[in-house]
């Protein structure tokens, strides 16, 4: 659920127009919203800046060109001071291949350069596979020469990388490993046991990928003499089915998934020399039920770190490895009473003696400096908010670049600090939030921001937080906005009966009166660390929220105990009782609105999505008298039916936490069951399978209780594709309508 439960859904205000004619005031003629033109021909979409690799010198950066008038492609190069393109890096017209005697023209979908840039990988034809895999055809152009050569003649391949100097190419096919020589185009195979369902060799398994948020599993060294992998066998690892619609006899996917407390994928990590050929273990202990979650190369190109974690994973060890005799020695150990989550943080330095890692073993998420031993050399960030985002260092400079909610935990900003802990400074300048991309170096960086009033105003910065110009003030959209009779976002906070106090914002309509009582419609998320009061621009779903107030609901959303950007105190404490206090918190909130004379105190329903379905199905159970509609979209009904790794994170396993199972698993209280009920979920979701909408029917059928139920063929979790969108959206406003 790591990061199926990413999908932020935030929301923006803008106000009405009053005009004045004479001594008569009249508001503007705006035009009213619909499902159409939020959902089926979408309107409201925000313009980015896409595709922009540094360069690296840091001076420049690459981007993707293509000339309206023609549609050639380009590879082109700009000046980050000026803007100004500056070099012509590829035309889609070079690439061309010969396929036997014809002369074969290739799509450019995507690109990434070699260490030197003067190669350039090009992929096209590409096919999703899982979160964060896929497969493609690769081509390697020769900037120099300016020749164009594919990759391999065998198949597609994952995860093309090149190496450090450029003269090779690692890639993943068939659960086997191949380097393939650039300029002799000899491919050898590293590995030879690779297969489907037993052996993988270079990529991760479902449950790594999906909950450790990656999918290439090998890395080359900084020299390029070695690469280091990952070896999952998963041959006692339980298969999942799932039925694909479409033909007169569906067909029958399955692959590998494990549910909490069944047997993981045995994880081992391997070094293979390309001078020897020869392959030699790491020594990663003699426990095989364990996490590996994060390897990474040091500057010392013999030494390779690998994060061992254990299946509780509330201890992590950091282990240094010899990449010639893969000895190894544990040279940090982080524990916790609850749960350590795992970031991208880790950065050893060129130094070859220091490192940089985050943690929240101090109650807030924090740098901190090390020794190659593991000594701790000093905090480098302190305070009492979380930072969210850890950019780099400009090594010269010694100047590190962050992202916190230092102000508010529903903002963000940018700083930088120095290495010492001292000189920390607030870079960005806008109230709201604030996401950087750095070049080389870190003398630029783009900011995105928005608030709950803008999208996204693009900007080119200096590292000292100036900016140069704008790249994007998505004009167009705000104009269209001001067309429509929309509403503003307020932000406020909601004090329980015991003292918690929790972020919301609430959207009235525009037309508020006081003096009425409005329905309320809930939305929320909920789950370990997430966030929905956030001061962000929110999208779709913004003007989705925005088109029920149009029709005289009061939409809220609150972030309940447990969610992200607040402590470790705050967000930990559901360990082991997963939906216990946040479904206390979601209930009192809706008791807190009922309380409010303009609120409709029998008219307040809830929604959401995956942890929010689950969310939505404990509140309209446990807290029947208190909602008379819910809607859950892809719900876990049952946590013996998730995966492992989230699952057992913060609950253990079934056979050691029954009651943590049992007592928080809305299938157990559908005898609670009194009001308005809509379940929805993709046939083919691979993530949280149907089989807990099932289930949960089942239940509901068996104490008799109504229920509505949508489900969406072949769909998976994000239920995608064609109209279905429009239609879903369209199911869960009428049953709105109809029901509150």
């Amino acid at each position: 659920m790591a990061n199926l439960f990413h999908k932020t859904i935030t929301v923006l205000a803008l106000g009405s127009v009053l005009i004045l004619e004479g001594t008569t005031s009249l508001y503007a003629q705006k035009k009213e919203l619909s499902n159409d033109i939020i959902w089926g021909k979408p309107q409201f979409s925000a313009k980015a800046i896409s595709g922009l690799r540094s360069m690296n010198d840091g001076k420049h950066y690459s981007s993707f060109y293509t000339n309206p008038d023609t549609k050639a492609t380009y590879i082109l190069a700009y000046e980050y001071a000026t803007g100004k393109v500056t070099d012509t890096i590829l035309k889609s017209s070079e690439l061309k291949i010969m396929i036997g005697n014809d002369v074969q023209k290739i799509q450019m979908d995507n690109y990434e350069f070699s260490g030197d840039e003067t190669k350039i990988l090009i992929s096209n034809s590409s096919e999703g596979i899982y979160r964060h895999s896929s497969k493609e055809l690769n081509y390697i152009f020769d900037r120099k020469t300016r020749r164009l050569q594919n990759l391999s003649d065998f198949g597609k391949q994952m995860f093309a990388s090149f190496s450090p100097n450029g003269d090779k190419v690692a890639f993943v096919r068939d659960n086997n490993i191949f380097v393939r020589d650039v300029a002799t185009r000899e491919e050898v195979k590293v590995t030879d046991d690779g297969e489907w369902e037993h052996i993988i060799n270079g990529w991760c398994d479902w449950v790594y990928e999906e909950e450790f948020g990656y999918a290439p599993a090998f890395q080359w060294s900084p020299d390029g003499k070695n690469i280091a992998f990952y070896k999952f066998d998963e041959s006692a690892v339980k298969r999942f089915n799932m039925a694909m619609y479409g033909e007169l006899y569906p067909k029958d996917y399955q692959y590998k998934y494990p549910k909490a407390g069944e047997k993981n994928s045995t994880v081992s990590i391997h070094i293979y020399n390309l001078t020897s050929a020869k392959t030699t273990g790491v020594d990663i202990g003699k426990e095989t039920d364990q996490y590996i979650p994060k390897i990474k190369w040091t500057a010392d190109p013999n030494k390779l770190c690998v994060m061992r974690l254990n299946r509780h994973q509330n201890k992590l060890e950091y282990l240094m490895a010899d990449a010639n005799s893969g000895s190894t020695k544990v040279f940090l150990t982080e524990t916790s009473k609850t749960y350590i989550d795992i970031s991208d943080d880790l950065t050893f330095l060129n130094d070859q003696k220091t490192f940089i890692t985050s943690s929240e073993k101090e109650g807030y998420n924090q740098l901190y400096l090390y020794d190659i031993s593991g000594k701790l050399i000093r905090k480098i960030t302190t305070g009492n908010w979380d930072l969210s985002a850890f950019y780099g260092m400009d090594a010269t400079q010694k100047t590190i670049y962050f992202q916190a909610g230092m102000a508010n935990p529903t903002q963000r900003e940018i700083y930088k600090i120095n290495i010492n802990g001292k000189g920390l400074k607030k870079i960005s300048s806008a109230t709201g939030t604030n996401t950087a991309f750095f070049s080389n170096g870190c003398n630029y960086f783009i900011n995105y921001y928005s608030n709950a009033n803008t999208p996204n105003f693009i900007t080119l910065n200096d590292n000292a937080g100036k900016q140069i110009r704008v790249l994007e003030d998505n004009k167009k959209l705000n104009d269209r906005l001001a067309e429509y009779n929309l509403t503003k976002k307020e932000f406020l906070t909601v004090t329980t009966s015991e003292g918690v106090q929790l972020n919301a914002w609430m959207m009235k309509p525009s037309n508020f009166d006081p003096a009425k009582k409005y329905p309320v419609f809930m939305f929320l998320y909920g789950g370990p660390g997430s966030q929905q009061v956030l001061d962000s621009w929110g999208g779709a779903n913004y003007m989705w929220y925005q088109m029920l107030t149009q029709k005289g609901y009061i939409v809220f959303c609150v972030d309940n105990r447990g969610t992200g950007a607040r402590g470790a105190e705050f967000k930990k404490m559901t360990h082991l009782q997963l939906g216990k206090y946040e479904t206390i918190d979601q209930i009192e909130t809706a008791k807190w609105l009922g309380k409010q004379s303009y609120v409709d105190a029998s008219r307040i329903g809830i929604q959401g999505w995956s942890y929010g379905g689950y969310m939505s199905s404990l509140c309209i159970t446990k807290g029947a008298d208190v909602f008379k509609m819910a809607i859950a979209v892809a719900p876990v009904t049952n946590w013996k039916y998730y995966d492992s790794i989230y699952t057992e994170r913060y609950l253990h396993t079934p056979q050691e936490n029954k009651s943590g199972y049992e007592d928080n698993s809305p299938i157990n209280f559908v005898n609670k069951l009194k009001g308005n009920y809509l379940i929805i979920h993709g046939t083919a979701d691979d993530n949280v399978h149907f089989q807990n909408s099932v289930d949960m029917i089942d239940a509901m059928v068996k104490a008799n209780k109504k229920f509505e139920s949508a489900y969406y063929p072949n769909k998976n979790h994000g239920i995608l594709g064609g109209t279905t969108r429009l239609h879903l959206y369209n199911k869960m406003t009428d049953f709105i309508y109809n029901s509150l």
